[in-house]
């Protein structure tokens, strides 16, 4: 795959679309998965190693329509919304595909979720169904659950209703040891299955279109209440096909995913990659554990890892590492956030992932936009989330005149083609300030768009800091700190100033061992960058706020610090 060619004119301007061989796919998800089994019925689809689940594609193709077929007994009709609420696990992945096998849509609940996430998002999709774990870490979803459905307690699986959750009618729990008498486990649900023919099932299957939604991703968003980016099977097939696609995934290969599922990352790039490949989908635990990770790596044979770079940093840094053997792993992804050079270097070294690839992108688009080839160079892969993908579009423009802004220039990040949403669910005015009129999806990042057409991240536009009417982009400030060699993290954002409007502050995670305090950290700045960039509030931390996919929560930062400093 290659960039567009452009005329001298186009070349100065920050526009790149992605050209490709392979065509995108126009199938529905369950179509393309009975492909793959007819493919490679034999070799391993699914492997969950917490649980002692192994399946071959034929394998998973069974449960997968026997899920399909108990879920339509129960009544789940197409387009109703299921959703989910659990840890990595296989039911996760055959509940996902059996859901586009019928036409649901499928709606991911993020398992950090609490109450009142909980009944927004079940709510706000209108879920009629959901499946859930029993418990996970610290959370118990049965006990949650029952706090805004008391009535679960005393009602029948099939005679549940709920005054707060006015659309739910179906529970499924995973752990029968604490499902409530108005839930069904999902065993129970599996028996259903013989209510329904193997014929109906494929009659339902073939009316279903490819551009029809199918999932519902609530975005963790940095204000309000979270939206919902409805994507479609069109959206998400092709853009797991292509994300594996720059990584050349084959049917040889097997994939560890210990990101999660309920995100893209793990649902689309992991578990879709793999099927549009045949390759192995393997999952080391319910929640990201470095030494689990490890040892799925070195028992599996595995030749792919996904993660962010915390992630390879703690496996990187687990104490047993050398003791693991690597040698099998040839390729994977990082992506969430940009990684340290010298961890790049160690993935690639140390864990011999010589073609690990990082990727840029959005709930919103599917999510890849951007993703470097295999053979990037290593300045490219930890300066930059790559270059186009197939069959899509990217711009940078001034946010205030909406013209593209020359290449080396900043400019907000805008992305067209098969992989943006369909719409926020239920929300067009979120919708229509997201996507213009043209079809782009306006992002919010902030970019610079270099000759080659490599892309680099530089910050949000909602994180810039306008102090007494100078903008100031954070990364520029954070890149120039991490220069100090006691400092091992650092993040920068605004606060109130009465007088300026905002002021600066650092947020600065020191090196083991290292000392460094306000003082030392002004006079590292002073006559290096413009004193109006000088973090006016210095606070040391151990660690940032952080969503479980590894990106910073600048606004929690911000909401904190208010607090904390009285402004």
């Amino acid at each position: 795959m290659t960039a567009n060619p452009s005329t001298p004119s186009q070349a100065m301007q920050s526009y790149v679309s992605g050209v490709s061989e392979l065509p995108l796919m126009g199938q529905t998800i369950g179509d393309c998965f009975d492909a793959t089994v007819a493919r490679y019925p034999q070799r391993d689809a699914l492997i969950s190693r917490h649980q002692g689940l192994r399946y071959t594609w034929r394998e998973l193709q069974a449960v997968v329509d026997r899920t399909a077929r108990a879920l339509l007994a129960i009544g789940v009709t197409k387009g109703e919304r299921v959703g989910i609420w659990a840890p990595n696990c296989a039911e996760w992945a055959i509940t996902q595909f059996a859901t586009a096998k019928i036409g649901a849509v499928l709606v991911n609940i993020n398992p950090s979720y609490r109450t009142h996430e909980l009944e927004y998002a079940l709510n706000q999709s209108g879920a009629s169904t959901l499946v859930l774990q029993g418990a996970f870490k610290a959370s118990n979803y049965v006990d949650m659950l029952s706090e805004l459905a008391p009535e679960i307690a005393t009602a029948s699986p099939t005679n549940f209703s709920s005054k707060r959750l006015a659309n739910l009618s179906r529970v499924i729990c995973l752990d029968a040891q604490r499902a409530q008498p108005g839930m069904l486990t999902w065993d129970a649900l599996l028996e259903r299955a013989g209510e329904v023919d193997a014929a109906s099932l494929a009659e339902l299957q073939a009316t279903l279109q490819f551009d029809e939604p199918i999932n519902i991703q609530y975005t963790s968003g940095t204000t309000g209440t979270p939206k919902g980016a409805t994507l479609s099977h069109h959206n998400i097939l092709n853009n797991g096909l292509f994300v594996a696609e720059r990584i050349n995934l084959t049917c040889e290969d097997r994939m560890v995913i210990p990101v999660p599922l309920y995100h893209c990352f793990g649902m689309v790039m992991g578990n879709l990659g793999c099927m549009t490949h045949g390759a192995a989908m393997i999952y080391p635990g319910d929640g990201f554990d470095p030494l689990a990770t490890l040892q799925a790596v070195s028992e599996e044979r595995a030749t792919a890892l996904y993660g962010v770079p915390t992630m390879f940093i703690a496996e990187l840094e687990h104490p047993e590492f050398e003791s693991f053997d690597l040698g099998s792993l040839r390729t994977g992804i990082m992506a969430g956030s940009i990684c340290p050079i010298e961890v790049m270097r160690q993935v690639i070294d140390k864990m011999h992932m010589k073609e690990v690839s990082i990727c840029y992108g959005m709930t919103e688009t599917s999510p890849v936009s951007l993703q470097t080839q295999t053979d990037a160079p290593l300045d490219k892969r930890v300066t930059t989330v790559g270059t186009i993908h197939p069959h899509t579009e990217v711009k940078l423009i001034d946010p205030g005149t909406g013209a593209v802004v020359p290449r080396g220039e900043k400019g907000e990040l805008c992305t067209r083609g098969y992989s943006v949403m369909l719409g926020y669910w239920e929300n067009p005015e979120a919708t229509n300030k997201s996507i213009d009129d043209a079809g782009w999806m306006h992002t919010g990042d902030l970019a610079v768009m270099d000759e080659e057409g490599y892309v680099a991240i530089v910050g949000r536009i909602k994180d810039m800091i306008i102090r007494g009417g100078e903008n100031i982009y954070p990364r520029e400030i954070e890149d120039f700190l991490y220069t100090h060699p006691a400092i091992s993290d650092v993040q920068v954002i605004g606060v109130p100033d009465e007088k300026y409007g905002e002021a600066v502050m650092a947020w600065v995670k020191l090196i083991d061992g290292e000392t460094l305090d306000e003082e030392g950290l002004r006079d590292f700045c002073q006559d290096k960058i413009a004193h109006f960039k000088v973090p006016r509030y210095v606070k040391f931390v151990d660690v940032f706020p952080m969503t479980v996919t590894g990106k910073i929560q600048k606004y929690k930062m911000r909401e904190e610090a208010t607090h904390e400093l009285g402004l």
